[in-house]
């Protein structure tokens, strides 16, 4: 099932017939080869699990300009809608369908294809991240979309968009963060860098807060990010009684972090306890995380 998918992206341009202006000759060959045909963009409607949500202003104006004075260079996909018979449902191409309404047309040439819904969604997520069209929050809630209503793993995830494994565990891990905090990825005004450093603090609310009033770089939120970490020394951890330690549990410890290579400690009290595994980078986590996940 998988690798029936992964040639989805790589097949991806031509099945939306891309071109840029140097090639309007050829979208117009793609356009009749792929059996584009104009429909009438009142029977077009949007989908309604369509990743990208923002749409500014600016963007579309400037687009509309550019199909008043060139047309529509590319035809948009769609798929016939779920039960309206004689409309379509927008698969990729939403930007050319409000822009064009902008701009005043009535018709859109489109390419209608037969799609299931997770085709429609995997569509809609490959086509908005190869052209970084999506905000990091937009492109965390497709992978989840994916994974949630479709069972796809986060490594089925990774080769159906063409991205590494670390990219969409990394990006699945802004979901954790308060909703005031995914606002602000959302809105800009915070990276995904920054978001990322602040993702297992312990109040990244407040964090955030000051990165956007301060202007900090990504490397100053990791700083700060450690420094709001609670200190070895800290009178929670002073009070705690020292577990007795013996020669099988440091052996024991000293196993595991061989075999995982990172450091490991155990702590026992009478039996019942835990087992820390210390990381320094997100991509450590992310191969253990694998390895954990493994049947």
């Amino acid at each position: 099932m998988v690798e029936g998918r992964r040639g989805l992206g790589r097949g991806l341009s031509a099945l939306l017939g891309e071109a840029d202006d140097a090639a309007a000759a050829d979208a117009a060959a793609d356009a009749a080869v792929l059996g584009a045909r104009e429909i009438p963009i009142e029977l077009l409607r949007r989908n309604p699990d369509q990743p990208r949500r923002s749409f500014p202003e600016a963007e579309l104006a400037e687009l509309a300009d550019s199909i008043r004075e060139k047309g529509i260079l590319q035809p948009v996909l769609v798929r016939p809608a779920p039960g309206a018979d004689g409309e379509y449902q927008l698969v990729a191409g939403e930007r050319r369908w409000r822009a064009a309404q902008l701009a005043g047309l009535r018709v859109l040439p489109a390419v209608v294809r037969e799609l299931s819904d997770l085709d429609v969604l995997e569509i809609g997520i490959i086509e908005n991240v190869q052209r970084a069209d999506l905000n990091p929050m937009e492109e965390a809630l497709g992978y989840r979309a994916l994974m949630d209503r479709f069972g796809r793993t986060q490594e089925q995830v990774s080769q159906t968009v063409g991205k590494s494994r670390s990219h969409v565990a990394n990006t699945l891990r802004l979901l954790s963060l308060p909703a005031e905090v995914q606002t602000f990825v959302s809105d800009g005004l915070l990276s995904q860098g920054h978001a990322r450093a602040i993702a297992t603090a312990a109040e990244p609310l407040a964090l955030a807060k000051q990165i956007i009033e301060r202007g900090l770089s990504v490397r100053d939120t990791e700083a700060m990010a450690r420094e709001a970490q609670p200190r070895a020394g800290s009178p929670a951890k002073v009070r705690r009684a020292a577990p007795v330690r013996d020669a099988d549990t440091e052996a024991l410890e000293r196993d595991l972090s061989d075999s995982l290579g990172l450091t490991v400690q155990i702590i026992d009290r009478g039996g019942v306890g835990e087992v820390r595994v210390v990381y320094s980078t997100l991509e450590q986590l992310d191969d253990l995380c694998r390895r954990l996940s493994r049947n």
